[in-house]
């Protein structure tokens, strides 16, 4: 029996991974009769050790779900494609083709949590040959930023994407109050001007506010007046009615448009009337054509406005497939914090290395085909994730290192004199040790008399003691004679042997400045090959780690990704 109930375990622990940690009994136990159909005159008893099995699973989190499904070994006739990749999207058949959208509002940097929407639905519409939209939802003045809408096209096409169409909703204002115009002439909207405590109170006892209750004529002559002018910020407000016993307060009468002061940074001072988040939403989704809207699970409330309001209009709303929060242990992922420490000249701006933006990584030298693998791999999974930043190091490590050139670089360095040395003059080394096609570079050697002269990491001579042999990495080998504050060494030899090896500079070292991940800065020396690099090379100091350059005037700068 306890075969069997391992047997269980695994089929369940499979069902609920692929089924946003939910089990299903029945699943599991049709996979143990057909694998073990000697059991079906006992089914009852079967059915009572599933049922057991799976409530214990689904009560388990997501990583500890992983966890035992490794330990008792993976399902063997899952198909490989059963396993891996992005699950399909539901409810395809029902459109003549997949039309997906990523609407950023354009108040601030993009950041991994938010390219998440931007990837899967960038991706499901490639998979089913489909549309995609990018759509700028920028409907708020008093918080949308002129800058960041090409800061934004610039970080979807680094990550590989491309779209469609492309839309601001500040461009759109004429098709909402087209709409809120049909909405109030119907009786499905009204224009309200209670306070917003007062409207609240009624609105969590289920009571109509007076507003709701004047005529469709004296609701457009409210609008008109909202139109034109005659009403102030925060004095009328149009909401869409819904029913006011919704078990939800929030989707009760929920606002759609309102007055706001503020110019908008593209529209400046043309419109004062400006649609709230569902409203604009709900109507482009519909105008065009959106047939799947891929977000995070909190918008459960935004949707259910936004069905009200389908619902008003006749239209279908399109399928949702909702995903879980993504998080970063250590990463700075809020707009609010970010743009407040830009304005207190505590960051340095929207690409500063402590970030967690598109920009922040672009600079430090990720690689964009990580950063979308990852995001590939957690897929739309209802379950919440929390990611390290070894998680995303390990991925970028998998591309970084195909195809990063290596150097040598040494931070804090001190200079060593080898004495009784052949007269070498330079050294060829590969850039890349798996791409021989990558090329060459020259190491020149410098010599003081009869000795050559080296500069070693600080770091490394430390650890040295008098009398020890090490290897000057892909050149000789080399014993410490004397520690000071010039070290003295004496030659062994060329020959590859077993000892410590340590990686140098000699003759024409260039000056690097290393801006860490913390924004501190560490100093060194690299070899003379870096002074011809260009802005934005990804390479990797050899025992150091993966760099972007980031400035070479009036000294070469390298950003800091991670060893």
């Amino acid at each position: 029996m306890e075969d069997i109930r391992r047997e269980a375990l695994r089929w369940a622990l499979a069902n609920a991974l692929k089924h946003d940690g939910r089990a299903s009994a029945k699943a599991v136990l049709g996979k143990l009769v057909a694998e073990l159909p000697g059991w079906r005159s006992k089914i009852k008893e079967l059915s009572g050790l599933v049922e057991q099995v799976v409530a214990e699973v689904n009560e388990l989190p997501h990583e500890e779900q992983l966890f035992r499904l490794r330990k008792v070994g993976p399902v063997e006739r899952l198909k490989p494609e059963e396993r891996r990749g992005l699950p399909e999207l539901p409810d395809v058949e029902k459109y003549p083709m997949v039309i997906t959208r990523f609407a950023p509002n354009p108040n601030g940097p993009l950041h991994i949590g938010h390219i998440r929407a931007a990837l899967l639905s960038h991706e499901y519409a490639h998979r089913y040959k489909g549309k995609f939209i990018l759509r700028f939802e920028d409907t708020n003045p008093e918080n949308a930023l002129l800058e960041m809408y090409e800061l934004i096209r610039r970080d979807l096409r680094w990550l590989g994407m491309s779209w469609d169409e492309e839309h601001a909703q500040s461009d759109r204002l004429e098709f909402y109050y087209n709409y809120a115009e049909q909405l109030l002439r119907e009786g499905k909207a009204y224009v309200c001007t209670c306070s917003i405590e007062d409207f609240r109170e009624l609105r969590d006892r289920g009571e109509p506010c007076p507003c709701r209750e004047l005529s469709n004529g004296e609701q457009l002559q409210r609008w008109r007046r909202m139109l034109a002018g005659g009403v102030a910020k925060g004095e009328a407000v149009v909401r869409i009615k819904t029913n006011l016993n919704h078990p939800n307060p929030a989707v009760r009468d929920w606002p759609a448009l309102r007055v706001t002061a503020k110019p908008h940074p593209r529209m400046e001072e043309r419109y004062s009337v400006w649609p709230l988040y569902n409203f604009s939403v709900a109507i482009d989704d519909h105008e065009m054509g959106v047939t799947h809207i891929i977000r995070g699970k909190e918008h459960e409330v935004n949707e259910q406005r936004q069905r009200t309001l389908f619902e008003h209009l006749g239209w279908e709303y399109p399928t949702a497939v909702q995903y879980g929060r993504l998080s970063m242990a250590g990463m700075v992922l809020s707009k609010t914090q970010t743009m407040q420490g830009i304005r207190d000249g505590e960051l340095t701006g929207y690409d500063d290395v402590r970030l967690g933006t598109i920009a922040a990584l672009r600079r430090r030298g990720f690689v964009p085909e990580a950063i979308k693998q990852l995001i590939l791999d957690i897929g739309p999974t209802l379950v919440d994730s929390s990611l390290s930043w070894e998680t995303l190091y390990a991925y970028n490590r998998k591309f970084a290192d195909e195809r990063a050139d290596r150097y040598f670089f040494v931070p804090n360095p001190v200079k060593v004199l080898v004495h009784k040395a052949p007269d070498l003059k330079q050294v060829r080394l590969r850039l890349h040790p798996g791409h021989p096609e990558h090329g060459e570079r020259i190491l020149p050697l410098a010599r003081e008399g009869d000795a050559l002269v080296f500069y070693l990491a600080g770091e490394d001579t430390t650890v040295l003691q008098e009398g020890q042999t090490f290897r000057l990495k892909d050149l000789m080998n080399v014993t410490l004679s004397s520690k000071g504050k010039v070290l003295e060494a004496e030659f062994q030899g060329l020959e590859l042997a077993d000892v410590p090896k340590i990686q140098w500079v000699s003759a024409g070292a260039v000056e690097v400045e290393v801006i860490k991940p913390d924004n501190s800065r560490e100093f060194g020396l690299a070899e003379p090959a870096v002074a011809g690099l260009n802005v934005d090379t990804v390479l990797q100091f050899e025992r150091y780690g993966f760099v972007r350059v980031d400035a070479v005037r009036p000294k070469l700068v390298a950003a800091y990704a991670h060893r």
